[in-house]
């Protein structure tokens, strides 16, 4: 019995889901009274559900979606879209520490006091809780295509224009598979006109059942009332058994997908062999060397702004559970991280050009692959993913909104009045997403677009922990002028008609035709191209020109070769204010443009940070010592003692320059201990085991 084209036991399995998580959100709910037990499970978790919950925080079904869908568009390479965050685990060993040790709420907390600044506070908790929308919206959009591509109509119940529309993304894919090949005059135009619609989003592979604005209100309003209920305490309980179902999502779909594809060496026979190019190339890939580099860069620099982040160290004992939760937490998602590689290459051996957004290639796999029950599991470790990772991240939103916002402004209320709020504020980040999801459609550019947004603010904090003469209005002026360039123009350019018509700033990269060096597919033995499968044979392919300054230019009426053209997506300001100094990009491909922004997004706010510091007055000392000596103070396992140890540090702040790596200077960066060598130094040696991992997954046949 089939109900919206899914099966009545997986809606069975949703539905027991659901009142699970209810249930816990419930029976944690009269704990969470105080806001300190509210918003940081009153600082006691233990490794266990530390590990879980920096699991959950960090893992969402969309970064699974981005990973394989990336990978079905261009091959292994494509994994970095999310991959690159292995080489960011080791520097949360000190990150963790500096959010434990500074023993705050909110990282707008550390704003106010760090540069004794309300209004700094205030504007990060402004604009987080704005980009909080694109989070949300992710992973209700990733949740909703994947429930939409497990929901397909028959063709027979589509309407003539969705027929019609379904026919031509069929006939625009066996173009694309010939244009190596040639293409005749009548056909190479008839390949154009399609190629605008499909640019515009027109073509369509299928059509579903599924409305995903009822599915967006249903989803966020689960997670609304268990997190409210229960607060960040709740959302720790809830990922321990998320993180279970996390790892079931995770790994379900490889066995049986192997076997249906006949094993690696089948797996080889079909997708061409630089799909398995760990770092791609810059001819044939997006994900060139230097473009991962430039991503972890700016990642770097971006994860300490994470809002979450405060509160799940935080919500530690002390600092080494803080520690080895997130630790642990990281490298296992790292490792799942290898099956959904996995999954991606898998996508292309068995449904190259078969879907016409590669957002819905999750969702695709589970309905081609899976029988009923298992599917209802997929679904419900998609949904947990998403609801592990929305529920903390809404429960640190309803801090930054309640202490960095409305405190300020009305200081006298009851700490039942700020619970209120904070749940109010719950509900409204969750419902906010939902216009997010409805407007956005394409989760690669929301995922470059996250990953340079936060460093906008993640400079000041990197610098504000290392660097004692970093001054408030440094920090005031660089953010000003990063969210212009960042957030500010990108999004107001790609709306003005002025610019998005102009013929100025449709720049595109030029048209490429490459020969490479590949070896043979079965499909090559089958056409007559190569007498074995392995044997190296030379194809054409050909790279189409890319937008410089727009994600994507298109002709406004695809079916005329004369047509004007239109930008469309982010407008790349990062390129736009280095083509004022003279540089031309015309000659650049893909990869090397996206490089670019990443490493202008990556180091221009700490040139900002250091040139105007030294130009503007420097924060009072007394202040900074405070701060720091706070920051040097190791957490105490009782709260008694740690006030005794603070009330010591305040007293005596210059105790802890002998300890400084650079004595009698303003960095404050004190002599790494043994702890430090071993734990840094170790999580280099399970990054280099994790790549190993990922070097014999694609190597073996």
């Amino acid at each position: 019995m089939y109900l919206w084209g899914i099966h009545f036991i997986d809606l069975l399995i949703i539905a027991l889901y659901v009142m699970g998580m209810v249930w816990l959100g419930k029976r944690v709910a009269k704990h969470a009274r105080s806001e300190k037990e509210f918003y940081l499970a009153g600082r006691n978790l233990g490794k266990f559900y530390q590990f879980f919950l920096n699991l959950g925080c960090s893992t969402n079904a969309d970064q699974a979606v981005a990973v394989s869908r990336e990978i079905y568009r261009q091959g292994i390479g494509g994994m970095w879209i999310q991959f690159l965050v292995l080489f960011l685990t080791p520097f949360y060993w000190f990150t963790t520490l500096f959010f434990r040790r500074v023993r705050l709420t909110t990282i707008g907390d550390y704003f106010t006091e760090r540069f004794d600044s309300r209004f700094l506070g205030a504007a990060y908790a402004v604009f987080m809780l704005t980009l909080s929308l694109i989070g949300s919206g992710v992973g209700y959009m990733v949740a909703g295509k994947t429930m939409v591509a497990m929901a397909p109509k028959p063709i027979a119940e589509c309407t003539p224009a969705e027929q019609t529309s379904m026919r031509q993304f069929e006939e625009f894919q066996v173009l694309e598979a010939q244009r190596a090949n040639g293409l005749s005059e009548q056909q190479q135009a008839r390949y154009n006109e399609l190629l605008e619609k499909n640019k515009r989003g027109e073509l369509k592979s299928f059509i579903s059942y599924v409305s995903p604005v009822f599915f967006y209100f249903v989803f966020a309003i689960v997670v609304a009332i268990y997190t409210m209920l229960g607060g960040f305490r709740a959302a720790a309980m809830t990922d321990a058994v998320q993180g279970i179902l996390i790892i079931t999502f995770s790994v379900m779909l490889i066995p049986v997908g192997l076997a249906k594809i006949g094993g690696f060496s089948a797996l080889h026979a079909k997708v061409p062999d630089y799909m398995f190019n760990l770092f791609g190339s810059a001819t044939m890939s997006e994900y060139a060397w230097y473009t991962v580099l430039a991503m972890v860069l700016a990642n770097l620099v971006s994860i300490v702004a994470v809002v979450s982040g405060m509160q799940t160290a935080g919500s530690a004992k002390n600092e080494y559970t803080a520690r080895i939760g997130m630790i642990g937490g990281m490298f296992a998602k790292r490792v799942l991280m290898l099956f959904w590689a996995l999954a991606g290459l898998l996508a292309v051996g068995m449904y190259a050009g078969k879907l016409n957004d590669p957002d819905m290639i999750w969702g695709y796999m589970t309905k081609s692959l899976l029988v009923p029950g298992a599917i209802g599991l997929m679904l419900v470790g998609v949904l947990s993913a998403n609801m592990s990772a929305l529920a903390a991240g809404a429960v640190s939103y309803a801090a930054l909104f309640t202490n960095n916002l409305y405190k300020p402004r009305y200081p006298d209320k009851t700490g039942r009045h700020y619970l209120m709020v904070g749940r109010i504020v719950i509900a409204a980040s969750l419902l906010g997403g939902i216009g997010v999801a409805l407007f956005i459609n394409n989760l690669l550019e929301l995922f470059q677009y996250i990953i340079s947004i936060p460093a906008i603010f993640g400079a000041s904090i990197w610098l504000g922990f290392l660097w004692r003469r970093v001054t408030k209005w440094a920090v005031i002026i660089q953010v000003a002028l990063c969210i212009m360039i960042y957030a500010v123009i990108p999004n107001l350019f790609q709306q003005l008609d002025a610019i998005k018509y102009n013929p100025k700033y449709l720049i595109e990269t030029k048209q490429e035709s490459v020969v490479v060096t590949i070896q043979a597919l079965a499909k090559d033995v089958g056409e007559g191209r190569a007498s074995a499968v392995g044997q190296l044979i030379q194809n054409n392919h050909v790279i189409p020109p890319a937008g410089i300054l727009f994600e994507r230019v298109a002709r406004i009426d695809p079916e005329n070769p004369e047509s004007p053209k239109v930008g469309l997506g982010r407008f790349h300001a990062e390129i736009w204010v280095l083509s004022w100094l003279g540089f031309d990009f015309s000659n650049c491909r893909k990869s090397q443009l996206v490089a670019v922004r990443f490493f202008f997004d990556a180091l221009f706010p700490f040139v900002l940070l250091f040139l105007i510091s030294l130009l503007t007055a420097p924060a009072p000392k007394a202040l900074v010592d405070r701060f720091f000596a706070k920051l040097h103070t190791p957490v105490r396992p009782t709260p008694e003692e740690d006030e005794r140890a603070l009330a010591e540090s305040f007293a005596y702040p210059d105790a802890f320059e002998i300890d400084k790596l650079f004595r009698r200077s303003q960095w404050e960066i004190l002599r790494p201990a043994w702890s430090d060598f071993i734990g840094f130094g170790g999580c280099w040696l399970l990054v280099g085991a994790v790549i190993v991992l990922l070097w014999l997954m694609v190597s073996i046949r």
